[in-house]
């Protein structure tokens, strides 16, 4: 499969990048609005997964070019930029297209960071909202750290839980996320449980901020 990470110049962007890049044998393709800023990431992506002894097939492109090469986009963005982003790119979205946010509405204070969903209900649903009627959306990888993805020497352990409508798309992605090494990826239902799942990441996060000993906190669930 083709598998599209727009705004992949990004940490969640470069995490799932160099994931999916030594871990399966997908193409993954990097997209940004500036092209030549999604080609200076390829080159890095690919001189540190060349040093691992991966054979990386990642490439470079405006993030249109991208998603219309693509089986499944995901939406590597801050959630401020996820309703624009679907729209930049909506001409090249059909039935076929897999559309993935991983996004999560916040806001932070001196305590700390706390859920702040939109008026849809969750970044998710608002994706599925600006997406065409015929694209499947799919919520994942919301409760990440960033900085353990992008760090191949750490060793993962954790779950990540999947949202959505359609059966068929969520099954797809269920079984991507399963093919990076210490991933689980769990079915949590439709995409009215997204702001369930989304609102576990300024927990996370949180808990790493008072914590001195969990830096990379994440969720597993037994």
């Amino acid at each position: 499969m083709r598998i599209a990470l727009l705004g992949g110049t990004g940490d969640i962007g470069q995490g799932l990048a160099l994931r999916f890049a030594r871990d399966t044998d997908h193409e993954i393709l990097i997209g940004s609005r500036d092209p030549e800023k999604a080609r200076d990431a390829v080159e890095r992506y690919e001189a540190e997964l060349e040093e691992r002894g991966a054979d990386a097939n990642v490439k470079g492109f405006v993030n249109e070019m991208a998603a219309d090469r693509a089986d499944v986009v995901v939406l590597s963005v801050p959630p401020y930029y996820a309703g624009d982003t679907v729209e930049a790119v909506d001409d090249v979205l059909d039935e076929e297209t897999i559309l993935v946010t991983p996004a999560v509405g916040m806001q932070g204070d001196e305590d700390g960071l706390h859920y702040h969903p939109p008026s849809a209900g969750s970044v998710t649903q608002l994706v599925a909202q600006r997406a065409p009627d015929e694209v499947p959306v799919v919520g994942a990888f919301h409760n990440l750290a960033a900085d353990a993805l992008s760090d191949l020497d750490t060793e993962l352990e954790l779950d990540t839980l999947v949202v959505g409508d359609d059966g068929d798309a969520k099954r797809t992605v269920l079984n991507l996320a399963n093919e990076i090494e210490g991933l689980r990826a769990l079915d949590v239902g439709p995409l009215a449980n997204a702001a369930e799942v989304e609102s576990v990441t300024p927990l996370v996060i949180n808990i790493a901020r008072y914590n001195e000993d969990l830096h990379d906190v994440g969720v597993q669930f037994r």
